[in-house]
Formats: C-alpha cells, sequence, structure tokens
C-alpha cells in the first residue's frame, strides 16, 4: 500500500530534475544549435511529464481516489524515450561542431528496453555534462555527474525489486532523490558564471 506521504516524496525527485532541466537549459541554450537545443528541451520535458505523472499516479492510489493505471504505465517509455532525447542533444553539443547545419534527427512493450533506453540516455547525459565540465575546468560538476550516474544505475536496478514492501518504496525513494540532488548541484556548478 502506497502511504500519502511516500506518494508526496515522489515529487521531490521530479521537482529536482524540473530545477536541473531548467538550469541547464538556461546555461547550455548559447553552446547548443538549435537542433540539438530542441532535442534536448523535449528530452526533458518529456521525463519531467513522466515523472510528474508517475508521482500523481501514486498519490490517487495513496489518497484512495483512484487507480488511474495509464500514469504509471505510460511512466517508462516516457521517460526513457525523454533522457535518450536529452542524452543525444548533450552527446551533439559535445562532440559535434555547434555551427554545422544539423539534419533533423528522426526518432523511431516490455520494461527492459526502455529502462536500457533510460541507461543509455542518462548516460549520454552524465557523460556529456562530465565532458563540458571537464572542458570549463569544473572538476567538482565532472565528479557530481558521474555520481549522478551511478544513483540513477543505482535506480535501475532497483526498479526490477519488488515494491510491494513500503521499505523498499523508502529506499528507491532516497536513492533517487539523493540522485537527483546531486544531479542539480552539478548542473548549478557547471553553469554557474564566474565573478
Amino acid at each position: 500500500m502506497i502511504s500519502v506521504p511516500m506518494a508526496l516524496t515522489d515529487y521531490v525527485p521530479v521537482i529536482l530534475y524540473i530545477v536541473s532541466a531548467v538550469i541547464l537549459q538556461r546555461g547550455l541554450y548559447d553552446r547548443m544549435s538549435k537542433g540539438a537545443f530542441a532535442l534536448f528541451s523535449a528530452g526533458t520535458i518529456m521525463s519531467i511529464t513522466a515523472g510528474l505523472f508517475k508521482a500523481t499516479w501514486k498519490l490517487l492510489m495513496a489518497l484512495e481516489i483512484c487507480d488511474f493505471e495509464r500514469l504509471s504505465q505510460c511512466f517508462f517509455p516516457m521517460q526513457s524515450v525523454g533522457f535518450l532525447l536529452a542524452g543525444i542533444a548533450v552527446i551533439g553539443m559535445v562532440f559535434v561542431d555547434q555551427k554545422l547545419e544539423e539534419k533533423a534527427v528522426a526518432v523511431y512493450s516490455g520494461t527492459m528496453i526502455f529502462v536500457s533506453l533510460m541507461i543509455l540516455g542518462m548516460l549520454g547525459l552524465c557523460v556529456g555534462l562530465s565532458v563540458e565540465a571537464k572542458r570549463r575546468k569544473k572538476t567538482s560538476a565532472m565528479v557530481m555527474f558521474i555520481i549522478a550516474f551511478v544513483f540513477m544505475l543505482t535506480m535501475g536496478y532497483l526498479s526490477t525489486r519488488d515494491f510491494e514492501q513500503a521499505s523498499m518504496n523508502w529506499i528507491a525513494q532516497g536513492v533517487n532523490t539523493v540522485g537527483w540532488l546531486v544531479f542539480l548541484c552539478g548542473s548549478r556548478i557547471l553553469t554557474k558564471k564566474e565573478a
């Protein structure tokens, strides 16, 4: 059974990711081509929406309003594709000359494929941001993105566990929240202007 505090806690990592995404969108805007920025924005918005859907589903369940299962079912497909798009955009920013004319990228049910896509997307996102942090000589941001990725991998592992037990939900929420808090810190350090 999902408790109301558990459901509300599910919003915390989403809020941390929203703040991180806004910071990164503002801080990386002038470093990305329009195509890369569009991919990054679409990816972050898609994964934010997925997180909000899942948290809202849990809250509706906890309040015993309804079991709007579709909010939960769309979580993996939306979030994994969103992270993949964001990861592709950051890798493109880091490794492709952003002054070149870009060609449009076309992006074409089991859980494992979505977990794999999510991991690939987060890998691209965290590695790309780590490379960018290294280029800017912001080692602490680079370390934060690497640590955040480890938390994301741990979250991927935990998503395969049995969530019938409340303790597993709390462990997963803790890992997810800390992971996104570290990611937010890395985002802030990376985009902070030097005085």
